[in-house]
């Protein structure tokens, strides 16, 4: 029988959430969440208090009372309501994982390694091929430096040879025989199937080893999912032994917890599945640990958890990454470069620290477009290729792309979330941009494991802010020159005309719950998405908070290399969407 009340709590870097979803008139219904700032770092050691912290808050909000006179939680709900009838927990919070990878081959096996590493919070320290130089003392050196959490050994096709994957895996075994019981990492064998028993008879004794399907049987066939159960159980081992609270919070979930960038996905996945669109549905989370993308085609998922664009502890090591002037190129205001650098130092020192002033705010969603750009172009490279002209190295066409992160969600104003987004997304064709505003994406996929019924019926309500409709011509053409023609026919009957020109950003307003249909007529072969340039058509579309965006500047978008043009051109963009 399916659960009615569900407690998720979702522990972050900096947050700690509890959301309590219940049936209301016949339907799910999410009622309240409560908020509580993470017990996990220098000075606090139990996340466990957070956790209490936020669901007490929850308490205050509902009025239910979710714990025993033994201080316990209730599962399930008794009959005087007292409890809860499910409860899950995601997690995002700790340290990267620390990764070494071994393998055959650098373009086959190790690149299928690191794409399944990178769907979760992981950092890969050293790489162990087949081309690598190093003497089997220098690798082992390595292992027993560096002391990963996790060491993920691949390599050899089901039908190929065993000998030089054994003799990668050596090493492996005499580093781990050299380590106590508390610094051995997880070991995870994920290749030729054949061996698993000579790896086992390898490894077993010595390594807290895992074994998964092959990563790569062939040649031309990779195959992540398989493994990537295994590595998020790893993972969650992991946690255990870094986060105290973390196993009494396994235990108060029955199961494993669930990584939030996994439980992310599920639901961008599902939605995939659910929406009748041929184009893909994109989510984006800009946390503190991480900025994760999850990106799904016809149910096909790609994952991409980047640790190095989180926004708080590991914000000093963005300028690694990336030059600084790849953030100030965002900021309109008269900062010097000193002054953004010594601002993401002292953010990482104090990442729950808010912004006081207005420079403070504009270097945070100047650094918010960059990690969201260099997120977007890291899970690039795994889209669908392209077929017309113009979106060939562009954003692949998604509706919708929803989005969450508190540095969206705590923008001063819609507007200039929804600019971050255009401008560090720089979407292409018609798209959709939505807000999870509660943060109920991780819950819900946490929870779709528990109540399927409960996840649609939440997708369904108003529990995500619509920010609006972004249209995007997208084409060469002097600055100037019109590309668009735009007719918006509103359902109560009213008729706007507009002709865009190129290097503009133009609103049209419509409610939030109105409907219009669009009509676009492209010119110069610019594309809309039509189906080639050129083309245009007519579209459905629903009201949201800014209503419908054109945004004729370009793709990629341009900026002037010089600072006081630069600053005037951000100041003109970021006042035509304030209205």
């Amino acid at each position: 029988m399916d659960a009615n009340s569900i407690l998720i709590v979702d522990v972050g870097e900096i947050s700690t959430r509890a959301l309590l979803f219940d049936v209301v008139e016949g339907h799910y219904r999410f009622i309240a969440s409560g908020i509580s700032p993470t017990s996990f770092g220098a000075h606090q050691y139990n996340i466990q208090d957070g956790v209490r912290a936020a669901i007490d808050q929850l308490v205050a909000i509902s009025g239910r009372a979710f714990f025993g006179e033994d201080g316990q939680l209730v599962l399930p709900c008794t009959p005087d309501g007292v409890g809860i009838d499910a409860f899950a927990v995601t997690l995002s919070a700790g340290p990267p994982v620390e990764v070494v990878i071994v393998g055959l081959i650098e373009k086959i096996d190790i690149e299928s390694a690191r794409r399944l590493v990178k769907t979760t919070y992981s950092r890969v320290m050293d790489v162990m091929s087949l081309n690598d130089r190093r003497a089997r003392e220098a690798r082992l050196d390595s292992i027993l430096r560096i002391r990963p959490d996790l060491i993920v050994i691949v390599g050899g096709f089901d039908d190929g040879g065993v000998l030089s994957v054994q003799r990668l895996a050596e090493p492996v075994g005499l580093a781990c025989s050299l380590l106590t019981n508390e610094q051995k990492p997880e070991v995870l064998f994920a290749g030729n199937q054949s061996i698993q028993g000579d790896i086992r008879s390898l490894l077993g004794k010595s390594a807290n080893l895992h074994l998964a399907p092959n990563l790569r049987p062939s040649i031309d066939v990779e195959q992540l999912n398989p493994a990537q159960v295994v590595v998020e159980k790893i993972v969650t081992n992991i946690r255990k032994r870094q986060i105290p609270g973390v196993a009494e919070l396994a235990s108060w979930a029955g199961a494993d917890i669930i990584p939030t960038s996994e439980a992310f996905s599920r639901i961008i996945r599902f939605l995939s599945m659910t929406l009748e669109s041929n184009k893909g549905i994109l989510g984006i989370d800009v946390g503190a640990s991480a900025t994760t993308i999850a990106a799904s085609f016809c149910g096909s998922l790609v994952l991409n958890v980047c640790p190095e664009f989180g926004l708080g502890s590991n914000l000093d090591e963005l300028l690694i990454n990336m030059p600084l002037s790849d953030i100030t190129r965002w900021i309109s205001l008269d900062i010097a470069d000193d002054d953004v650098r010594n601002y993401l130092f002292n953010k990482s020192l104090y990442p729950s620290s808010l912004p006081v002033e207005e420079k403070d705010l504009a270097i945070e969603q100047a650094v918010a477009r960059q990690v969201i750009r260099g997120a977007i172009k890291k899970a690039f490279k795994r889209f669908p290729d392209r077929e017309f002209k113009y979106t060939k190295h562009l954003l692949p066409w998604f509706e919708p792309i929803i989005v969450t992160g508190s540095i969206l969600t705590q923008s001063p104003s819609v507007d200039q979330t929804a600019l971050m987004l255009i401008d560090s997304l720089q979407p292409t064709g018609a798209t959709t941009l939505v807000l999870d505003h509660n943060h109920l994406l991780p819950a819900l996929g946490a929870a779709a494991s528990i109540n399927q019924l409960m996840v649609v019926h939440i997708l369904d309500t108003d529990a995500f802010m619509h920010l609006g409709t972004v249209i995007t011509p997208v084409g060469e053409a002097p600055i100037g020159t019109p590309v668009l023609r735009i007719q918006m026919i509103r359902d109560d009957g009213q008729d706007v005309n507009l002709e865009i020109k190129y290097g503009n950003l133009e609103m049209i307003s419509l409610p939030v719950g109105q409907k219009a249909r669009l009509q676009l007529h492209p010119l110069h072969l610019f594309d809309v998405g039509m189906g080639a340039p050129g083309r245009g058509g007519a579209l459905r579309v629903m009201g949201g908070e800014l209503g419908v965006i054109i945004d004729a500047r370009g793709r990629p978008l341009k900026l002037p290399d010089d600072r006081d043009e630069r600053s005037e051109l951000l100041t003109k963009w970021r006042r035509v969407l304030a209205g």
